[in-house]
């Protein structure tokens, strides 16, 4: 998502590279080279894909001159895939074999064929253009050899996984759907996925959508039952904005193989930290009517007439239905139209665009062995049509440029289109440089408005909150009735972000006009603490199970706690584990530690992932970890070796160090530590940490064998013992970790850690 600084307003449009940089970046055209160590891999992944599915391994994959060796690569595809084709859209999985194996991050590749595109760029140029307006793939080009050989030009756009959503959405634990049916689309499949409500048996549902995640039927059906039968809770289970912006591309891009199409499919569903659905689109290789099967509601003979209410009765579209049959989201989708329309297709932005990719790849192109298309019809795919074969509509491919010019034409004088909302003339903030914890006026000065909105959040991975605003003259806003409308925000953070949303009895505006994919943004500051004010309050050095992070990987954590009743900015202040190097990785500028409260930062050497990750990891043999400004230690910890899923930490918060059950993101409890976690029905251990010696309480006095065992595997001790309470000396142990096995008469054991101070 992208922001836009106090009192800077968006003035025109460039379809830009600022989310694609090295395996995406649209200026580059990726070399990919697939060797099998057999001549028939085309038969066998043709007998892949219509059994199993599965991946074929191949000896190894080379991507611009990096190999891996021992990857997955398969068919994909539905109506693009042909077993007699020479080229068909391929999967490839780096870490099928290696589960460290990524380019750049990046574990899956989806190379897509260019069927029925004789221009080769809808998908990545349709990508170009939906990243304007919500979060989606990044896509560009690659030259793909297989055995050595030229197969041709494939159009690269990211997988949608775990990654994409930790990296666009802050987690990636939520429930994932795959909107697509099992066993593909269309006639005599297995039904769509529409989102119509079948009742709440979720076996129901398992043959229209596929699983990505471990869980999540339930929360999919409650969502889909809210949606059909409780619209008016609906933005509490699903993220209404991005929804909106679906659809509107949908239509003005007259995007068919989506949920708008006959099929109502190609969309994730990802279940945030919100806990709301968010949707993203996925699969645009058939964008700019490229798709045959048309809308399901009618015969669509010219494309660029359809309506822009397309499907606003029909039976299998209900979120279309919800969406147009309420006034509000009717005019926020018109909004959207409007703005994609003017801004991408009536300026004719998009035509650079376009021509720069098809530039990219034309020598590409002309040496491709197997395109579906001939060369001067790639060079003619923005403005010629294209006689494809297909049936109905659908036997004719039209040029791009051709079509969204006659496109652009028809909104014109369509009079839905034509309605006039209001104008969002300028805002305002009472202060523009406030400090956390205050309270602004925030102003927005409107024409042609009967009501006015803003929405704001604190924190980026947050929903907007909607609140109407005042002309009322006791808002911050000024006279009553002077088209000046106010609301009082209490500032929480060091960023506030926000934009406004106006409308009439006709039609809707917003600003920024991209929003809530855009944005205002309002800084708020908070004091650099000094030394005292911030510790280290808790370390897990060996995390397997306590806490994990937005790409759902249970990493080693750092906590820092704020001492005092005042907000803090970290940012500049330092964390290391080097004392030759005390300026190792820097906290970020506008990281706010809120009075009494703790912070994790991520000790896993992840930089490229969002959040706060540091860029050393934590050793659990022990080592040292610095807190500092680059010139005065704030805190200073020696930690020795650490035991998993046990954390070293501060009891009471700020004052010493024990080993106890991690807290993670919470203030630290003293009164659950290793002999409580570690204690059941038949053996109570303690004191833990232990210093001159160790009671071993059991429950049925019976003789037992004890064995003490250190880290290195070394016996310490081992004798049999009777009694309720049998005292061991711990005198000639060193500092450390422990392990403590007891063995009963029986045979069961009871292997439990203890630590010598």
């Amino acid at each position: 998502m992208k922001q836009i600084s106090l009192f800077l307003f968006m003035t025109g449009l460039v379809i830009g590279h600022a989310f694609t940089q090295g395996l995406y970046d649209r200026s580059m055209v990726q070399n990919i080279e697939i060797f099998f160590g057999f001549s028939n891999w085309d038969s066998q992944l043709d007998a892949l894909a219509s059994t199993t599915e599965d991946y074929l391994l191949a000896d190894s994959v080379r991507i611009n001159g990096v190999v891996y060796d021992s990857v997955g690569v398969k068919y994909k595809g539905n109506s693009s895939y042909n077993a007699n084709n020479n080229k068909n859209p391929l999967h490839i999985e780096l870490n099928y074999i290696h589960g460290g194996y990524n380019y750049q991050g990046y574990t899956d590749l989806k190379l897509q064929n260019g069927y029925q595109d004789p221009s080769m760029i809808r998908e990545v140029l349709s990508y170009a253009v939906l990243e304007q307006y919500m979060d989606c793939p990044k896509a560009n080009f690659a030259n793909v050899y297989i055995n050595g050989s030229l197969r041709g030009v494939y159009s690269n756009a990211e997988s949608i996984n775990g990654k994409f959503n930790g990296d666009h959405y802050f987690s990636s634990d939520g429930a994932f759907i795959k909107c697509n049916p099992v066993g593909g689309a269309g006639p005599g499949g297995n039904g769509n996925p529409d989102l119509k409500y079948l009742g709440v048996d979720t076996t129901l549902y398992t043959s229209r959508y596929e699983l990505k995640s471990d869980f999540g039927w339930t929360d999919l059906v409650e969502m889909i039952n809210v949606l059909n039968n409780d619209f008016g809770n609906i933005e509490n289970y699903l993220d209404m904005d991005r929804a909106i912006w679906m659809l509107a591309f949908n239509n003005v891009l007259v995007n068919l193989d989506s949920y708008s199409g006959a099929f109502r499919q190609n969309y994730y569903l990802y279940n945030d930290l919100n806990e709301r659905f968010v949707p993203t689109v996925w699969d645009l290789n058939m964008s700019f009517a490229g798709f045959p099967g048309g809308t399901g509601s009618g015969q669509l003979t010219t494309p660029w007439t359809l309506d822009p209410f397309s499907n606003s009765a029909s039976a299998n579209h209900p979120l279309i239905v919800k969406i147009l049959a309420n006034p509000m989201y009717k005019r926020m989708y018109m909004a959207h139209v409007r703005t994609m329309v003017q801004e991408i297709f009536a300026s004719g932005n998009y035509i650079s665009t376009a021509n720069q990719l098809q530039n990219s790849i034309d020598t590409y192109v002309l040496a491709d062995p197997f395109k579906f298309f001939t060369y001067a019809q790639f060079q003619g795919g923005l403005t010629a049509n294209v006689n494809t074969g297909g049936p109905g509509p659908g036997m004719t491919t039209y040029g791009i440029q051709n079509l969204m010019d006659q496109r652009v034409a028809f909104f014109n004088s369509n009079p839905d289109y034509q309605l006039v909302g209001p104008n969002i003339v300028s805002y305002a903030v009472s202060n523009v440089t406030p400090s956390v914890g205050e309270a602004v006026f925030v102003t927005a000065t409107c024409t042609n408005e009967t009501i006015v909105y803003m929405g704001y959040r604190m924190d980026h991975p947050l929903r907007f909150n909607r609140v109407q605003m005042f002309d009322d003259g006791a808002h911050g806003d000024g006279a009553a009735g002077d088209n000046v409308y106010g609301v009082d925000v209490t500032l929480t953070s060091s960023e506030m972000e926000f934009y406004f949303y106006a409308e009439n009895s006709f039609a809707g505006m917003f600003s920024p006009q991209r929003a809530e994919h855009e944005f205002y943004s309002l800084l708020a500051s908070a004091p650099f603490p000094s030394v005292g004010d911030v510790l280290i309050n808790e370390i897990l050095a060996s995390n397997s199970s306590y806490g994990f992070d937005n790409y759902g990987e249970h990493n080693d954590w750092i906590e820092l706690y704020n001492t005092t009743s005042n907000v803090f900015d970290l940012g500049g202040l330092y964390l290391s584990d080097d004392p030759a190097n005390i300026t190792k990785w820097e906290i970020p500028a506008g990281t706010i530690l809120p009075a009494g409260e703790v912070l994790v930062i991520w000790a896993d050497n992840d930089t490229l992932q969002s959040g706060l990750h540091a860029n050393f990891k934590l050793n659990s043999a022990g080592e040292e970890l610095i807190l500092t400004d680059g010139i005065q230690l704030y805190d200073y910890l020696n930690y020795f070796t650490q035991i998993t899923d046990v954390a070293y930490a501060r009891c009471p918060d700020g004052q010493t160090f024990i080993y106890g059950t991690p807290t993670f993101n919470a203030l630290n409890n003293c009164y659950v530590s290793v002999e409580d976690l570690e204690s059941d029905q038949l053996v109570f251990v303690f004191p833990n940490p232990a210093e001159d010696f160790l009671n071993i309480k059991l429950s049925n006095g019976e003789e037992v064998t004890i064995s003490v065992i250190d880290l290195q595997g070394r016996l310490i001790c081992s004798e049999q013992m009777k009694g309720d309470l049998i005292e061991l000396s711990t005198n000639d142990w060193k500092t450390g970790y422990y392990r403590l096995i007891i063995k009963f008469i029986d045979g069961s054991t009871r292997n439990l850690p203890v630590v010598k101070n």
